[in-house]
């Protein structure tokens, strides 16, 4: 576990949200009725940039003085993060280099790059992201800003749970959530003290769910099978994310892809919503049955940027 100096707390995320008023959107909050009961879907994947990454990185990046600003950041991600700190790096005006997965999406990588970044790629399954970023730091003397391992990135993802108190007509009993590396679930844990924190994740990527119920952090298997949700595909959780569910008593659950597959037709025809395939975990798991749409149930659909056809044809299968 890492010192408490560096554990987030809920003042971390009250900070955040007065950080980055401005900066972010204040996405909806959509009623949905299922067999009889009224769930939340809190519909992140409206907000810049095509998910809830906007946040962690607008306030992380916001935090930097002057000469790191002047230096630039460094970041690795899949996609979502990678483009959440290239528009927050634009605004700010500081470069950025993103380290990307050779077999990231098309239009993640392309996006991306579009909003100013510097993209470099590489091996998913032979090359650690982490280690190539913090080289690539140190020769340039710039700030690694990490997914989700970082107390002000876990803060700023938590700003989603304050907005989601104030909308919610009911008290928030249950947030479902699509859950990589664990940055919005332990954020949101923050943000709403009183409520069960649900994370979901890929089948064979279950890692938080497995550390969660074991009560120490495993990493994903060597031979983890291949998923359609790349946003979620992250080795190893952080002691931070862990420690923050853990805290709150959280257990996960996992679905397959063609549970979400299942819920992102579902998305599209009853809810005209584009949402990619690790961004619809949490709404997977709750039209699966895996989870109960009882009263101050939210869940959470984090992100929509998917190739037009390719989401074509996922929804048409």
């Amino acid at each position: 576990m890492q010192d408490k100096e560096n554990f987030p707390t809920r003042d971390d995320v009250l900070e955040a949200s007065e950080r980055i008023a401005g900066l972010v959107e204040r996405t909806p909050l959509r009623e949905l009725r299922i067999g009889g009961d009224t769930v939340w879907l809190k519909c992140e994947s409206l907000q810049t940039g095509g998910s809830f990454k906007l946040r962690g990185a607008s306030n992380r990046l916001a935090l930097l003085g002057a000469a790191d600003r002047a230096a630039g950041v460094v970041a690795f991600s899949s996609g979502n993060h990678a483009k959440g700190v290239a528009i927050a790096a634009r605004r700010l005006g500081i470069p950025a280099l993103i380290v990307m997965p050779s077999d990231a999406p098309a239009p993640k990588i392309e996006g991306t790059r579009a909003e100013g970044a510097e993209i470099v790629v590489y091996d998913r399954a032979h090359e650690d992201r982490v280690a190539i970023a913090r080289d690539i730091a140190g020769q340039r003397g710039a700030v690694v800003v990490p997914s989700f391992d970082d107390r002000h990135i876990i803060a700023g993802q938590g700003t989603a749970g304050l907005e989601i108190a104030g909308q919610c007509p009911e008290p928030v009993r249950r947030v479902v959530v699509c859950c990589g590396g664990g940055g919005l679930a332990a954020g949101l844990a923050l943000a709403l003290p009183g409520a069960e924190i649900v994370p979901v994740e890929p089948a064979g990527w279950d890692d938080m769910t497995l550390s969660l119920a074991g009560g120490t952090i495993v990493p994903v298997a060597a031979d983890a099978p291949p998923t359609l949700c790349d946003a979620l595909q992250t080795p190893l959780v952080s002691p931070l994310t862990f420690g923050v569910l853990r805290a709150r008593g959280a257990t996960g659950l996992a679905v397959s892809d063609a549970e979400v597959i299942a819920a992102m037709r579902f998305a599209w025809h009853d809810l005209g919503l584009r949402l990619e395939p690790g961004g619809a975990a949490a709404l997977a798991a709750l039209l699966a049955g895996k989870v109960a749409a009882g009263p101050g149930t939210v869940v959470m659909l984090t992100g929509g940027n998917i190739d037009p056809a390719v989401h074509a044809a996922l929804i048409a299968a």
